[in-house]
């Protein structure tokens, strides 16, 4: 147990041993409260979370150390229209952060995707846990379910389970330009929610398929609501796909301890390849962009555990929304080199792409 986990059980157990009231002399009144978005995936990683933590030490649960805030959010509550219009990036965070700021809440639980790539000033990524699947996944209508086990039985190419001009419920620029991109016929419509509204959306018929990452469905226990699993070489992710990731006040040094102990240092390393990447391309939220970093074993070293035996490999991609322009690249390097290595990435792409692509108005 690390020194920061031993202070937050020392005191809850004198919490415990004098009641709930709030103990004066200690440095940190408990119990420290968690923000976190109302949704159920978002309700299971945090509870996720405080599994992980509580476990190197069982005396936290115990003594209810922790306290989950549910919190609704812009990006949850307006949803009948595209998160371009209604203000970009970081609207799943922007009253959760604003939580944290005014000391509401002690530190954040986040799907890393949905975090604005520059924090607000004051806050810090404090932890990322171990990533999950970070491929996206194609739900069908029930009509088509058939014939996506056919292709996939067969080895067939994943989009042929859609058929000529289908429709596609989907709200993320990146996953549209990429199926547009190989399938021009597709046509679109705004589909969002949690995964079990958009689920029911397609079930009505709403459209023709859907797309949704695969990690949460794992988390949800619903990966056999996957159709198609598409690999990360037929769609490249979303930057921080899959990955969890806990924020908290930039000068609170004692919970930034007490986190490094679930850290996950692989999670880290790619998620600040992925994030670097972001941050030098700056894209408004109607640019399609992806970014997937993983990786392989060093030539000449065998597989273990440090992270001094691999490579970092990211793929970025950039592209108009209608498919007409695509553009990926890929660069590799030490894994401590991860942000460099995306910064580079990121230029590259952006010096080959058209630059009214990462305007917020492409038309001028």
């Amino acid at each position: 147990m690390n020194s920061a986990l031993q202070k937050v059980a020392a005191e809850a157990m004198k919490r415990r041993a004098m009641g709930r009231a709030h103990v004066s002399e200690t440095r940190r009144a408990l119990p420290l409260r968690v923000g976190t978005r109302g949704s159920p995936l978002a309700l299971v990683q945090t509870r996720t979370f405080l599994t992980r933590l509580t476990r190197f030490c069982p005396i936290l649960r115990d003594l209810g150390a922790f306290q989950e805030h549910q919190i609704s959010t812009t990006g949850d509550r307006v949803q009948s229209r595209a998160l371009a219009e209604i203000g970009g990036k970081g609207l799943f965070a922007k009253e959760i952060h604003e939580a944290l700021i005014e000391g509401r809440i002690d530190f954040a639980v986040h799907s890393l995707k949905d975090l604005e790539t520059k924090l607000p000033y004051g806050l810090a990524l404090a932890c990322t846990l171990k990533r999950e699947d970070a491929r996206d996944a194609l739900i069908v209508h029930p009509r088509l379910r058939e014939k996506a086990r056919d292709i996939a039985a067969a080895g067939g190419d994943p989009l042929d389970v859609l058929p000529q001009n289908a429709m596609i419920g989907c709200a993320s620029v990146r996953r549209q330009a990429q199926l547009r991109y190989k399938r021009p016929d597709l046509r679109f419509c705004l589909l969002r929610g949690n995964v079990q509204t958009r689920l029911d959306k397609l079930a009505g018929d709403t459209c023709d398929a859907t797309m949704l990452a695969y990690a949460g469905l794992k988390r949800l226990g619903m990966e056999d609501r996957a159709d198609v699993v598409l690999s990360t070489e037929d769609m490249i992710p979303a930057a921080g796909q899959g990955i969890v990731g806990v924020t908290v006040r930039s000068a609170d040094t004692e919970l930034k301890e007490l986190l490094l102990a679930i850290e996950d240092p692989e999670a880290r390393a790619v998620a600040t390849a992925e994030r670097a990447l972001l941050d030098a391309l700056d894209g408004s939220c109607r640019t399609p962009i992806g970014g997937y970093a993983r990786l392989r074993p060093r030539p000449g070293h065998t597989p273990r555990t440090v992270l001094e035996d691999y490579e970092i490999v990211l793929t970025g991609i950039v592209a108009r929304e209608d498919g007409s322009f695509y553009l990926q690249k890929e660069v590799s390097g030490a894994p401590e080199d991860a942000e460099q290595l995306g910064l580079a990435l990121g230029d590259a792409l952006r010096a080959e792409a058209p630059e009214d692509i990462f305007l917020d108005d492409p038309s001028g």
